[in-house]
Formats: C-alpha cells, sequence, structure tokens
C-alpha cells in the first residue's frame, strides 16, 4: 500500500492510538487478585481483590473490545470497513490500514482524519520508520526502504564478532537437506528466533535473502550443525550489505 501511495502521489500518515485497549470502555464488572507486593492496610492481603476500571493488555477479549470501540469510532465519522479486509478503512478518498494499536493513513491531502473520532491518538507525521522499515526519500522522490536496526539486532543476537564477511547469502556448492547423521544444532544463537527475524526482514526489504531463508527454514523443527552454519552465513552477507534495501521511484510513463 505504501508503494501504491507514492506511486500516486498520495499523503501518507502515521498514528498511534495512546494505551489502545485501555479507551475502550470495560465490559462488564472485572476483579483481579492484588499483585506481588501490594498489601492492605487491615486484614488479610489475600482476602481483597481489585476491580478494573478498564481494560488491561493481556486480558483474552480485550483486542475484541478494543476493536469493536475502535471501529464503531471510525463509523460515526463517516468511515465505512472494507469488506475484502478488515483491517482497512476507507472514507472518500482517504484509506485508513489499522495495525493493532497503530495505523496510516492514505490520501490525496494531508489531514488529520481523527481529530473528531474522540479517540487519544499521537500523530507521528509522515511513517519515516513503520513496523521497523525505514522509509528514506531523497531529493529526486526516490524512496528507499531499510532495516538497519532489525540487521544490526540480527547481528547481535548471532555474536559473529568481527569475523569475515560474505558475498554471497548462500554457499553455492552446498545444498541443505536433513543431514540425519550430523550433530544436533547446540549453537550459541536460538535457531528458530533467528529463523523468524531473517524471514521478516527477507519478506519486507531483503527479498535477495529468501531463498536462502526458506532453505533454512524447512529444517527448524530439528536443525543440525549444517543448518546453523546457513543461518551464520547469511548474517555474516548481512553484515556486509546491511545497507542495502529497496528502492523506488515512482515513474507513470512506465506503469506500475
Amino acid at each position: 500500500m505504501i508503494v501504491l501511495a507514492i506511486f500516486l502521489g498520495w499523503a501518507m500518515r502515521q498514528i498511534d492510538f495512546i494505551q489502545a485497549y485501555t479507551q475502550a470502555p470495560i465490559e462488564c464488572d472485572m476483579y483481579i487478585e492484588l499483585p506481588p507486593g501490594i498489601k492492605t492496610k487491615h486484614g488479610n492481603s489475600k482476602d481483597y481483590v481489585l476491580k478494573l476500571l478498564a481494560n488491561l493488555y493481556g486480558q483474552k477479549q480485550a483486542d475484541c473490545v478494543w476493536n469493536q470501540y475502535m471501529k464503531d469510532k471510525l463509523h460515526n465519522i463517516g468511515f465505512q470497513h472494507s469488506q475484502v479486509d478488515k483491517c482497512v478503512f476507507y472514507r472518500d478518498d482517504v484509506i485508513f490500514i489499522v495495525c493493532m494499536d497503530g495505523g496510516l493513513f492514505f490520501g490525496s491531502h494531508d489531514d488529520k482524519q481523527l481529530k473528531n473520532a474522540g479517540l487519544n491518538v499521537e500523530d507521528q507525521g509522515h511513517p519515516a520508520d513503520y513496523v521497523g522499515v525505514n522509509i528514506k526519500i531523497s531529493h529526486d522522490r526516490t524512496y528507499e526502504f531499510t532495516q538497519r536496526v532489525l540487521i544490526d539486532a540480527i547481528i547481535d543476537d548471532i555474536n559473529i564478532g568481527n569475523s569475515y564477511t560474505k558475498p554471497v547469502p548462500a554457499k553455492v556448492s552446498l545444498q541443505l537437506h536433513a543431514f540425519c547423521g550430523s550433530p544436533k544444532f547446540e549453537g550459541n544463537f536460538n535457531y528458530r528466533s533467528a529463523v523468524g527475524k531473517l524471514n521478516y526482514l527477507g519478506q519486507a526489504t531483503r527479498p535477495n535473502i529468501l531463498y536462502a531463508i526458506h532453505q533454512a527454514v524447512k529444517y527448524s523443527a530439528d536443525p543440525r550443525v549444517e543448518h546453523g552454519e546457513a543461518i551464520v552465513y547469511i548474517i555474516k552477507y548481512l553484515k556486509a550489505t546491511c545497507h542495502i534495501g529497496l528502492r523506488f521511484k515512482p515513474d507513470p510513463s512506465k506503469g506500475f
């Protein structure tokens, strides 16, 4: 959607719902035990409970209650709910995409669309950094999408230190398979966590590493030493190319 907005020259704004779940009225009387460290002046603390005045993050129904509350507020100011994607709302030439407790506005004009909705929101302006993706606009209207922070975090997780880098994301001479006869992977990092972060990185801004990642993902249930080495190989490549991302420059003459 961001790419489409760039192509059409739409304005973009990012907003955050402040303490989103607590904004929705609590649906019924709820009570919780006193948290550890909280005591009463009289009697046994175990004989007392606290009455909730607002929804809490972690309640089973809190996200559903918040979602319905937010939808009602948006409907009250004229937004309609998409029948195709439940996270999308639209009004006239404005599209609003919700992501849990935040969202993005797209439209032909840059306006504060929720000022009369009765919701407590923080206007974060242009989405220069949305869901971990940094968006940079150059003087020639070229857009660059990168995830340097995530790459640095992955490098820290694997702790490859000052080891040398790689020019490609995988060994050309090695085809990954189950390696049933090899020792189980017992490296100094969480294999599944690393694979998950790498997969998000590849899906968002680094499609050039997706093939190598998908080969490693297949063995997440029972990784062997060779699979761990393949992960390290990918990360050594990312260390050398951490500044690379996706680049877009809209050109209507060439189509979308």
